[in-house]
């Protein structure tokens, strides 16, 4: 019998050993993962205009829309990305023209547009945005503010290559 305990002790002692150390085949590390790519979301895409031009800024500003992009897998920053927005302002109506521009992800994967003030349509106050530049795939998202007095939305996006 203590053979038996003595042999499932250096059985469990070995498996653990194992498992800790990463034995190929036995355990995915936790970054082999990776991040998941973000979903588009539902009514993201509605009012959207293909080619939106790249603006300083929408109108006369006020809110700001930010937020980061980023790789599926590895969520390595995506620089030069194009992110769209738009939204329903005190400027305009997420169909209007005026109300749609685009901009570009600094080194860090970072977005940032000034806009109108957003304003509630349908009863939310929410903003649009979109990556549809073809190195990835299309991401419609469709954040809705906890308050029509916030001067500022942030999205992010995570990114699947095509």
């Amino acid at each position: 019998m203590t053979s038996m305990l003595m042999n499932r002790r250096h059985l469990i002692a070995a498996g653990a050993c194992a498992i800790s150390t990463g034995v190929p085949g036995l355990i995915i590390p936790a970054s082999a993962q990776g991040l998941a790519p973000t979903p588009s979301m539902r009514g993201g895409s509605n009012n959207y205009r293909r080619g939106a031009p790249i603006v300083d800024k929408i109108g006369g500003g006020g809110f700001w829309m930010t937020g980061t992009v980023r790789r599926a897998g590895d969520g390595a920053p995506l620089q030069g990305q194009r992110i769209q927005i738009w939204a329903h302002t005190t400027e305009g109506y997420e169909r209007d023209p005026q109300s749609h521009g685009a901009t570009l992800t600094d080194e860090n994967g970072v977005f940032r547009l000034e806009m109108p003030q957003i304003v509630p349509a349908f009863g939310q106050p929410h903003g649009h945005l979109a990556y549809d530049s073809g190195d990835f795939e299309t991401v419609f998202l469709r954040p809705v503010m906890a308050s029509a007095q916030q001067k500022a939305l942030e999205a992010h996006f995570v990114l699947k290559p095509v």
